[in-house]
């Protein structure tokens, strides 16, 4: 490392600091060589970040030419405090959502379940992807997969938002595609808050039912006893926000033996591909055999590349508890639909 020593008692760089501005030194390089400094502060938004010190042996520098390094070190403060602004909002974002996220609501304790929450690796910001439970009256419980649209604090906030107002209006026990109408219809009185997709599922594990409703969200899927994944055909209606409403409820029969999985788009999306090519790549999956729920979500991740995802991943595995010596109320019918 070259060290030069300055004749002055204060160093050209601690001069510039005090006196904000550019300052030229007399300077000894090493071997006894002469030279002239000049030293720009640092300076942005009134905040110092340094100092650009510039050394030339055998001459001296020109009015333009620290004309010029005062500029250059301006350009340099400048991106130096949006990067650290950058930086804290992407620590507040992701502290927010790992906060939201960290302990959903407690499911009912005869319904097992998994989560998981990856950001994604390519990007810096983080997304509005967010998932929920919320336990419910006879043993069921509500299970919620959303996604704001966008990334960054303002989606973190968002999402919060979406995440306070679902768990007031789920409080009141509707059906989900209920719950969905009056969250689109709160939300969208609200100007300021961005568009968003919503899967709920409510698990009734008594009756061995799970009723579904979207607004805008990928469908679930269901894991089979075998390890094959199928998708659930749910009405697909309007993001929330919108204040269209139009949602439908489908209702399937749902067994200990099988596996509902829940996720954001994040999971499957390649970019370049249809999202239908997408879907039927998940649908093929053939997973484990008996494995658990912990298992089997982390096989899913890993069968679909969930660590290298282009956007944030959310994922949700839920499975009947079972009790031996116990069985379900009676055949249910496959899917049946209700309408607003």
């Amino acid at each position: 490392m070259l060290e030069a020593q300055f004749p002055d008692e204060d160093a050209p760089s601690a001069r510039a600091l005090d006196e904000e501005r550019p300052v030229t030194a007399a300077a000894v390089l090493p071997g006894g060589r002469a030279a002239q400094a000049v030293a720009a502060p640092l300076l942005a938004y009134g905040r110092r970040y340094g100092v650009l010190l510039a050394l030339r042996a055998g001459g001296s520098f020109s009015a333009q030419e620290t004309a010029t390094a005062h500029h250059l070190a301006r350009l340099t403060a400048t991106r130096l405090a949006h990067a650290r602004r950058h930086a804290a909002v992407q620590r507040t974002a992701m502290d927010l959502q790992r906060a939201l996220l960290a302990e959903p609501g407690r499911p009912h304790p005869n319904l097992e379940l998994a989560t998981r929450y990856l950001p994604s690796g390519s990007s810096a910001l983080v997304g509005g992807d967010w998932f929920e439970t919320v336990r419910l009256h006879y043993g069921r419980t509500l299970l919620v997969m959303g996604d704001v649209m966008g990334h960054g604090l303002d989606a973190a906030v968002d999402m919060n938002a979406y995440r306070s107002h679902l768990r007031y209006v789920a409080s009141t026990d509707l059906p989900p595609h209920r719950v969905l109408r009056q969250l689109d219809a709160a939300v969208a009185g609200e100007e300021s808050r961005r568009p968003a997709t919503c899967l709920l599922a409510r698990v009734d594990p008594a009756r061995g039912i799970a009723a579904f409703a979207s607004a805008g969200h990928l469908p679930p899927a269901v894991i089979g006893p075998d390890g094959a994944a199928g998708l659930v055909d749910v009405p697909v209606g309007p993001p929330l926000g919108t204040g269209v409403g139009g949602y439908e409820l489908v209702t399937r029969a749902l067994t200990p033996e099988e596996t509902l999985l829940m996720f954001t788009d994040g999971l499957i999306e390649r970019r370049g591909e249809d999202i239908d090519a997408s879907l039927s790549r998940l649908a093929r999956m053939r997973l484990s055999v008996g494995a658990g729920v912990e298992q089997l979500l982390d096989e899913v991740l890993l069968r679909l590349d969930g660590l290298h995802a282009e956007d944030d991943v959310a994922v949700l595995a839920a499975r009947i508890r079972h009790h031996p010596g116990t069985e379900a109320a009676g055949p249910v019918e496959s899917c049946g639909r209700q309408g607003p």
